[in-house]
């Protein structure tokens, strides 16, 4: 969300596709759109399952991220999730469906991590795992504030240092299917001990397929138990839900665990970090807070420096 952003505001500013291409090339390790408002289809004996096992639904009170919004749910890509809260949106018929909306309109390469930078006379280079992705202008990271430093510490140590005091805090989700609807007029749960939340994915806006739930660890369960394996993970989180739900846990289709180890972000306090005389930039939630709508919002604003 923060790389597109960015990437949507310098497109506006001008930085356009000219005679040689794109201006404004973008990077993402992930498969496909998403980040932490990624989608997963599970196929099951009994039909497809989907989880938006990141982000859960975000907001919109910004007068401009509304505007963005709005634009959106005009494209059917966003719906309200009124059950939740009046201000709550979710994707449609995922969370990912407004990243990939927007990574539609651009020059993103998937599938591709960079691993280094290195200063030339015109500007940066770029590697992934070796092979060169070319030299570059301007370089914006748009990653978790603990991925920035192994990648700009020695050429700009200021701005590692902001990122290595802003913590993230991690998160296991577990992701269940059903043959049948569970017996309860419950949809969420919130701050349950151990749950820290749930929600039945397969009752939001626009969804279709089998009965599916993510469950949430709350971060103080989570971070004591980060380095369980997945199964003993997807054991215990059941049994909580099923307990805070108080029916008998039943036998799911799938069941699966994610780990986010940099899940709920922290707040640096500045909306991005931009050094004009390197032309490095960082943006993303954490420098915000932890929402998508700061994602957004700090990418907007670090393109419209630059």
């Amino acid at each position: 969300m923060a790389g597109l952003a960015c990437a949507e505001a310098l497109t506006a500013r001008g930085h356009t596709v000219t005679a040689r291409g794109h201006t404004v090339r973008l990077f993402d390790k992930g498969r496909g759109p998403g980040g932490r408002m990624s989608t997963r289809r599970v196929n099951t004996p009994h039909g497809d399952a989907s989880f938006d096992h990141g982000a859960q639904y975000f907001t919109a009170r910004d007068a401009a991220f509304a505007k963005i919004v709005a634009g959106w749910e005009a494209e059917r890509v966003a719906a309200r999730w009124p059950q939740v809260s009046p201000d709550a949106w979710v994707g449609t018929p995922g969370m990912n469906a407004p990243v990939k909306h927007m990574a539609a309109l651009h020059d993103v390469t998937w599938g591709c991590r960079v691993e280094t930078l290195t200063r030339t006379e015109i500007g940066w280079t770029l590697c992934a795992d070796g092979p060169s992705l070319g030299d570059y202008e301007a370089v914006i990271l748009a990653i978790p504030a603990e991925q920035v430093g192994a990648i700009i510490r020695s050429h700009a140590p200021e701005m590692a240092a902001v990122a290595d005091a802003t913590i993230a805090l991690p998160c296991w989700t577990v992701m269940l299917a059903f043959e049948n609807a569970i017996d309860t007029s419950t949809e969420t749960i919130r701050d349950a001990g151990p749950v820290g939340w749930a929600a039945r994915n397969s009752a939001k806006p626009g969804r279709t397929g089998r009965e599916a739930w993510v469950i949430q660890a709350s971060p103080e369960w989570s971070s004591a138990h980060l380095e369980e394996d997945a199964d003993s993970v997807t054991m215990a989180l059941t049994q909580h839900w099923a307990e805070t739900l108080g029916i008998a846990a039943p036998t799911p289709v799938s069941a699966t665990a994610h780990r986010w180890r940099y899940a709920r972000s922290g707040k640096a306090g500045t909306d991005a970090l931009w050094d004009a005389g390197l032309k490095l930039g960082v943006c993303g939630d954490w420098l915000l807070g932890p929402r998508v709508e700061c994602a957004w919002l700090s990418g907007t604003a670090l393109g419209n420096r630059v």
